[in-house]
């Protein structure tokens, strides 16, 4: 290895000037260990729940959540309204864009689709602003 230089401020070092592919490599360990590290605190607050690619693209498309999950899951209307305990007009509405659920009933369908109310909540909130 090539020398290292020190700088010295009175008696103590201030800095180093190392060679540049040593500084390299320093910085390349210093990110793969940062990228470890957002990787393991990823890891760690991961509670199991994905949001599949089929579901997430067709919520971009402009499909409701509830209808994405619903087709998802391989759900009728019918069968996710008789197990949400509501009528199939009422989702019928809230699916096209044309009701909000309370949260009583997105309770219920988050509950029926297998899915974080959150989920469906989020998407609810940003339809009202929109």
């Amino acid at each position: 290895m090539k020398e290292i230089t020190y700088i010295k401020e009175g008696n103590q070092r201030t800095h180093a000037v190392v060679p540049i592919d040593l500084f390299k490599r320093l910085m390349g360990a210093a990110e793969e260990l940062s990228d470890r590290v957002l990787y393991d605190a990823a890891k760690k607050s991961d509670d199991g729940f994905h949001i599949p690619a089929d579901v997430l693209n067709r919520e971009l498309d402009g499909d409701h959540p509830v209808r994405a999950w619903r087709e998802y899951r391989g759900l009728t209307v019918d069968s996710l309204a008789t197990t949400a305990g509501i009528s199939k007009a009422y989702l019928s509405q809230i699916e096209n864009g044309k009701r909000h659920g309370t949260t009583r009933v997105m309770k219920a369908l988050s509950s029926a689709l297998g899915v974080p109310l959150d989920i469906l909540a989020e998407q609810e909130e940003l339809k009202k602003v929109a």
